[in-house]
């Protein structure tokens, strides 16, 4: 992918939330990879792959501090690089709650000021300043409440054939998200509650008929309903509005969350790695 983005700083730029609780604990496959605690704190390619989410963040120019959501703060000077951040404040610690949606709404209420949110998780390995920063840009000349960022299949089956993703079979294709959002006010906090189940919508459907009503459960059965459509219809649900960001990244969807997505993302690395030289 060669898109040229701009990654000057923006004049305002946003704050990040980035969901990295070890819920599963040493139990999680990739934690089991290398007998630690938390997901989040594997070495990939060389590098801790929560400070490599982190990184993507501050170096795309549109995030000036990030918050942390984990069980205790000591994980955030873990290492050298880590515990820069969080002395120097760019990273603060937001304590994690049983779901994902608690974990949201506690990192606001902890940091009243950090609307306009740009959500991820740790385990976004492959994310890359310039996706990040093509996501806020989009966002940013938006107006809606919600976004919500999304590839679509056939930019990934040509980069990335077997990427082993599941997606969305809409009207206009196969859609799979790239576990980054935006919240633009206290309203867009209400789209929360969809993670409260904790997400999976490409694997369990059932949680789009209760997230997003009948109506909208059945066009998407049928394949009858758009990706920007959809993303309307969901937003109207919770009495906001919301935009589906196209992102052209194959490697945008792909997080770690098994074995052979580590697998997958490390090979990735090492091969945008030596083509850097």
């Amino acid at each position: 992918m060669n898109t040229q983005i701009d990654l000057t700083p923006l004049a305002t730029p946003f704050t990040a939330l980035v969901l990295a609780a070890g819920r599963r604990g040493a139990e999680d496959s990739v934690a089991r990879l290398q007998k630690i605690s938390h997901k989040c704190f594997v070495t990939i390619d060389g590098e801790v792959m929560l400070e490599r989410v982190i990184a993507a963040l501050f170096d795309s120019g549109a995030i000036d501090r990030v918050l942390v959501s984990i069980e205790d703060a000591s994980w955030l000077k873990s290492s050298p690089r880590l515990k820069a951040w969080f002395e120097d404040g760019r990273v603060l610690h937001a304590m994690s709650q049983p779901t994902l949606a608690d974990s949201i709404f506690a990192a606001a209420e902890a940091v009243p000021d950090c609307l306009p949110l740009v959500i991820t998780t740790g385990d976004n390995a492959l994310h890359t300043p310039e996706l990040v920063r093509d996501f806020c840009d989009q966002f940013l000349a938006a107006d809606q409440d919600v976004a919500i960022a999304f590839t679509d299949q056939a930019t990934v089956d040509r980069a990335i054939p077997g990427s082993g993703l599941n997606y969305h079979q809409l009207k206009d294709g196969g859609w799979s998200a790239c576990n980054l959002y935006g919240l633009r006010n206290k309203k867009a906090l209400a789209s929360v509650e969809t993670f409260r189940g904790g997400g999976q919508f490409g694997k369990k459907h059932w949680r789009i008929l209760k997230a997003f009503g009948l109506t909208t459960f059945i066009l998407y059965k049928l394949k009858a309903v758009t990706l920007a459509d959809m993303t309307a219809r969901t937003g109207r649900g919770f009495g906001l509005s919301a935009k589906a960001v196209v992102l052209p990244y194959a490697y945008g969807p792909i997080d770690v969350d098994n074995p052979a997505s580590f697998h997958l993302s490390e090979r990735l690395l090492q091969e945008r790695r030596q083509s850097k030289g």
